[in-house]
C-alpha cells in the first residue's frame, strides 16, 4: 500500500463512526492486562483511539486513561460514549501531551496507520522511562473452518492482511517498533502474545462489522455491495451462522515494547 492509499484508508472511518462504535468488537481483557503488565504506573494513552473500544477496556481495569484521536467524527463518538474520559484531538505524529506524562501507550487496530518514522520519537517523548508501547489487533480465528471460508469469500479488502492470526503474526513478526530514527535506541525488543476472544453476532451484524473495515469503506459502491452480498450468501449457507446469534471466534494479538 503506497502513502496515498494508506492515507485514504486511514481517513475512511469517520463517515462510519456510529456503525464502527456499534459493531466493532472490544478487546480481550486478558490481552489488555498483558499489554500493561510491565508499565511502571497507571497513566495510559490510547493513541488513535477511534470510538473508544480500547479506551473503555483500559479504563475498566482501573487505569487513568487519556484518549487521542485525529478524526473528528470518531472523536465525537468517543466523547459521546465515554463522557468521563479525557479525549483530545491529535495524532501519533503530534501527540498533545507533555514529555514523560504517561506510563503506557496503547493502540487498538491503529498502529499500522502510524508513520513510525515520525510517531516513534513522539511516542518515546510522552512515555516515562520504563514505559510500555503496545499495539493490539482483533483478528478472526481462521483455524475455525467456517471462519476460514469467510476469509476466502470476503477477499483481502474485507478480511485484510492482519485480520487472521497467521496474517497478524506475519505482518508483525519483523516489526521492531519504532523502526527508524533516534527512537530506535529507546525501545527494547518486541514481545508478542495472543489471547482467545469472541464476539456475539448475527449474520446481519457480522456483515455490518465487515462493512466498517477500511478496505470496504473505500470501495466503489457497486463493488462494496457485491462483496457484502457474497458474504451474506456465505453466512446464510452455513449452519453455524444461518440462524440467530453465534459467537465469532477471534483472538486479540498484542505486540509490546518497553521504553529504555
Amino acid at each position: 500500500m503506497d502513502q496515498d492509499e494508506r492515507l485514504l484508508h486511514a481517513s475512511s472511518f469517520g463517515a462510519a463512526a456510529a456503525a464502527y462504535a456499534e459493531h466493532r468488537p472490544d478487546y480481550a481483557r486478558a490481552a489488555v492486562r498483558w499489554a500493561l503488565e510491565p508499565a511502571p504506573g497507571p497513566r495510559v494513552l490510547d493513541l488513535g483511539a477511534g470510538t473508544g473500544k480500547l479506551t473503555a477496556a483500559t479504563a475498566a481495569l482501573g487505569a487513568e486513561v487519556v484518549a487521542v484521536e485525529p478524526d473528528p467524527g470518531m472523536l465525537a463518538e468517543l466523547r459521546r460514549s465515554l463522557p468521563d474520559v479525557r479525549a483530545l484531538a491529535g495524532s501519533a505524529e503530534a501527540i498533545p501531551l507533555p514529555d514523560a506524562s504517561v506510563d503506557a501507550v496503547l493502540a487498538g487496530n491503529a498502529m499500522h496507520w502510524f508513520d513510525m518514522a515520525v510517531a516513534g520519537p513522539e511516542i518515546a517523548r510522552v512515555l516515562a522511562p520504563g514505559g510500555v508501547l503496545a499495539g493490539l489487533w482483533n483478528v478472526m480465528d481462521d483455524e475455525v473452518e467456517w471462519v476460514a471460508g469467510l476469509a476466502r469469500v470476503g477477499g483481502s479488502a474485507a478480511v485484510g492482511p492482519r485480520d487472521t492470526p497467521a496474517g497478524w503474526r506475519a505482518a508483525t513478526a519483523g516489526m521492531h517498533l519504532p523502526k527508524t530514527g533516534v527512537a530506535a535506541a529507546r525501545f527494547g525488543s518486541p514481545e508478542q502474545a495472543e489471547f482467545p476472544h469472541g464476539q456475539r453476532r448475527t449474520a446481519d451484524s457480522l456483515v455490518a462489522t465487515i462493512a466498517t473495515r477500511a478496505g470496504v469503506l473505500v470501495m466503489p459502491e457497486q463493488e462494496r455491495e457485491a462483496t457484502l452480498g457474497r458474504i451474506r450468501a456465505f453466512l446464510a449457507s452455513r449452519p453455524e451462522t444461518a440462524r440467530g446469534e453465534f459467537t465469532l471466534p477471534m483472538r486479540t494479538g498484542v505486540l509490546r515494547v518497553r521504553r529504555l
